[in-house]
C-alpha cells in the first residue's frame, strides 16, 4: 500500500506529497549534475579487476605462495564487493561506478548463482553419507559422536581421530554402527557389512586415508575417507600447500585405479572445489553439494564459515540433497548427503 508523507507550507496548510516523489526528486538531481559520469572512475575501476579476477581465476599463477589457489578457495567471497561498491557509488553519485558494478554482479552470478537455489529433495535416495572432522584437541569425543550418529547416516566418515580416543568414537557408535575400520587418524563407520578395507598411500609417511566396500544389499559401494595435509597463510611463503597437493594427486590416482562402479568420497581435504590443485580428484567426481545441496555449503571454520572444505564427492551415483550438520565441539561442521544407488 502506497504511502503519503505530509508537508507544512508556510501559510499551515498541509499537503501531501508521494512516497515516489522523493524517488523522482534524487533522480532529477542525478539528471541535472554534470559530473555523473565523471565521478567515481576509482570505483569502477576496481568493479572491472574484481570481475577480471573472477573470469581469470584459473590464469593467476600458483608459483608465488600459490596464490590462484589461495584466491580459488576465497573465491565465492568476491560477491562481497558488489553491494560495498553500489553503496560507494550512491554515495558518490557516480553513474559509472553503477554501471561498472554490473560487470563483477554478473560474472559473479554465473560462476556461483547456482548455488543460491535451494536443489536438495525432501526424499528419496538409497543411502545417506555423512563426514566429519573432529578435531585431535575436541574436549567432548563422545558427544561428538553421538551428535554425528543422530543424523541418521548409513555410513560414517570421521577425521583427526587421536590414537588415545579411538576406543571412545567406537564405544560411542558401537550399538548404531556395528561394522567400522580405523586406519591411523581416519574411520569409516557402516549399518552394512565393510569388505576390502585398507590404507591408501597419500604419501605422507602416515595413514590419513582409507577405502572399504560397503556392501549395501545389491549394490556394493567403494568408499574412501581422506584428510589431506593442512595448508597454511604465511606472509613470508604465501599458500602453503605442497605437501596436500601432492596427497591429492596420490589420492587422485588412487580413485582413478578403482575398478568399481560405485564410488563416494568422504573427507576434509583442505582444499574447495575451485582450488585447481585439487582437480587430480575434483576433476573425476561431483560434489554432492554442487549437484544436489542448499546454499554454498560452508564447513569451515564452524564458528563463522568461510570455505567447504570438507567434501561429499561421488562417481558412479546420483545426488540427490547435500546439506551441513548442526556445529559440535569440533572446528568443522559436520556434512550429509543422499544418494542414490
Amino acid at each position: 500500500m502506497a504511502q503519503a508523507y505530509t508537508t507544512e507550507t508556510g501559510n499551515g496548510v498541509s499537503q501531501t506529497r508521494p512516497a515516489g516523489s522523493r524517488l523522482r526528486g534524487l533522480l532529477d538531481r542525478w539528471r541535472g549534475d554534470r559530473g555523473i559520469w565523471r565521478r567515481g572512475a576509482l570505483l569502477a575501476v576496481f568493479a572491472v579487476l574484481i570481475a577480471l579476477v573472477m573470469i581469470l581465476h584459473a590464469q593467476i599463477p600458483n608459483r608465488i605462495g600459490n596464490l590462484g589457489s589461495l584466491v580459488e578457495t576465497f573465491l565465492p567471497w568476491s560477491g562481497v564487493f558488489v553491494p560495498l561498491i553500489l553503496v560507494g557509488a550512491a554515495v558518490r553519485r557516480s553513474a559509472t561506478a553503477l554501471v561498472a558494478v554490473l560487470l563483477p554482479l554478473v560474472v559473479w552470478l554465473n560462476l556461483f548463482g547456482g548455488l543460491l537455489t535451494g536443489k536438495s529433495a525432501a526424499t528419496g535416495g538409497d543411502l545417506t553419507v555423512a563426514s566429519h572432522n573432529v578435531n585431535a584437541g575436541n574436549p567432548d569425543p563422545a558427544g561428538t559422536a553421538r551428535e554425528v550418529a543422530a543424523s541418521g547416516a548409513d555410513v560414517l566418515a570421521l577425521q583427526e581421530l587421536p590414537a588415545g580416543q579411538v576406543g571412545t568414537y567406537e564405544k560411542a557408535l558401537a550399538e548404531a554402527y556395528p561394522y567400522h575400520v580405523v586406519e591411523g587418524t581416519v574411520g569409516l563407520w557402516s549399518r552394512y557389512p565393510l569388505t576390502g578395507e585398507a590404507p591408501v598411500d597419500i604419501r605422507l609417511g602416515w595413514d590419513r586415508a582409507l577405502r572399504a566396500t560397503v556392501m549395501v544389499p545389491g549394490k556394493p559401494v567403494e568408499v574412501y575417507v581422506a584428510h589431506l595435509p593442512s595448508v597454511r597463510v604465511k606472509l613470508n611463503a604465501g599458500f602453503t600447500a605442497g605437501q596436500r597437493d601432492a596427497s591429492a594427486d596420490a589420492l587422485g590416482e588412487a580413485i582413478a585405479g578403482s575398478r568399481h562402479e560405485r564410488i563416494v568420497l568422504l573427507g576434509d581435504l583442505n582444499g574447495t572445489m575451485n582450488d585447481r590443485s585439487l582437480n587430480a580428484v575434483t576433476s573425476q567426481m561431483r560434489s554432492t553439494q554442487g549437484a544436489a545441496g542448499d546454499g554454498m555449503g560452508f564447513s569451515w571454520p564452524a564458528a563463522f564459515p568461510m570455505a567447504r572444505i570438507d567434501q561429499i564427492m561421488v562417481r558412479g551415483v546420483e545426488p540427490v540433497s547435500s546439506w551441513t550438520l548442526p556445529r559440535t565441539d569440533s572446528d568443522h561442521l559436520p556434512v550429509a548427503a543422499r544418494v542414490t544407488l
